[in-house]
């Protein structure tokens, strides 16, 4: 795969690159040596593209799992303990916060990289939530979002979001007192 565009959110881009460029190559390697062509493994069942082979975001996470974790990257997971004080008096909730966690993608030396193909919401959370818990937590610093240009989000499944949305709405969101440097990368074949 290759990375086709880049967007620095709250100073990610001259953040990373003065400070954690070995990271970031790490990174591009990984970009680079993740092969695409294997993941175009899904038959569309859409009304609108019956029969249709599609590029996998289950099997494109894997790849890029495999190239994270052959460098040393690792998955940071943290458990979530919810509180009972909120629920009104004479309510039990029992135990809500059983199997509840929280999971960065992968880690190295406080960068965190999150890679989604998934449904846009997950890219807003992803830069706008997680990372910052993961930084009020010490774990990361920095962080890097992985994400399809529109190109190739159109060779998935109908609802996978891309680059060029999730830019947008950055850029009208504006950066936040909290927001930590992200730098976003768009990736296509």
């Amino acid at each position: 795969m290759r990375i086709a565009a880049v967007y620095s959110f709250n100073c990610g881009e001259e953040t990373i690159v003065s400070q954690y460029s070995a990271e970031l190559e790490e990174v591009k390697q990984v970009i680079a040596a993740v092969d695409s062509t294997q993941c175009k493994t899904k038959t569309s069942r859409e009304k609108t593209m019956p029969g249709r082979t599609l590029y996998s975001p289950r099997a494109l996470n894997r790849a890029f799992t495999k190239e994270f974790e052959r460098r040393g990257w690792k998955k940071h997971k943290v458990r979530c303990d919810y509180s009972a004080e909120y629920y009104v008096p004479g309510f039990a909730p029992g135990n809500s916060s059983k199997g509840a966690f929280r999971e960065m993608d992968f880690v190295k030396n406080h960068v965190g990289v999150e890679v989604q193909f998934g449904k846009y919401a997950f890219m807003v959370y992803n830069v706008c939530a997680k990372m910052t818990i993961f930084h009020k937590m010490g774990v990361i610093d920095v962080g890097i979002e992985i994400v399809p240009i529109k190109l190739f989000a159109e060779e998935m499944s109908t609802g996978v979001s891309y680059f060029e949305q999730f830019v947008w709405d950055l850029e009208h969101r504006g950066v936040a007192d909290i927001d930590i440097p992200v730098l976003i990368l768009g990736v296509t074949t």
